[in-house]
């Protein structure tokens, strides 16, 4: 399994909207990178995921997981340039991880959204992934 980091504007798509769709999730529309577009495409079903607020917030909220592969983004129009994939909420993070202390933090600093962070879906190592949900308060983390 993967994991990521998906970024979005509370205004636009918070997270209290990503859960209240429920099981069946949301297709994650929009982006136009081809960077994040790829790993998109790399995703597998069941991989997980931060759900980070960015700009309003800057703090890593919630857990996703993917739960559709990588198709064509019904926002795109006649562009079949751009692909997302659908994911669903598992679960809030219980203390909300904000971006200065994922910047203070030694084990943290090669992390994308420290050396990447305007890349909206991001990818995120195994030991990324532990040390953010040992700080959000997880001590076992969904994997």
């Amino acid at each position: 399994m993967a994991h990521w980091l998906y970024k979005s504007e509370p205004a636009a798509w918070s997270w209290e909207q990503q859960k209240a769709a429920g099981e069946k999730g949301t297709e994650w529309t929009g982006v136009r990178n081809y960077l994040a577009r790829n790993n998109m495409r790399a995703m597998q079903i069941g991989d997980k995921g931060f759900f980070y607020h960015s700009n309003d917030g800057l703090e890593i909220v919630g857990i996703v997981e993917v739960c559709a592969l990588s198709h064509p983004d019904s926002t795109a129009k006649d562009d079949a340039r751009w692909d997302c994939v659908d994911i669903r909420a598992v679960r809030d993070m219980p203390k909300p991880v904000t971006l200065k202390d994922v910047k203070a933090s030694e084990a943290l600093s090669k992390m994308a959204l420290v050396t990447s962070m305007r890349l909206s879906v991001q990818p995120v190592t195994d030991e990324e992934w532990l040390e953010v949900c040992r700080m959000g308060g997880l001590d076992n983390p969904p994997r």
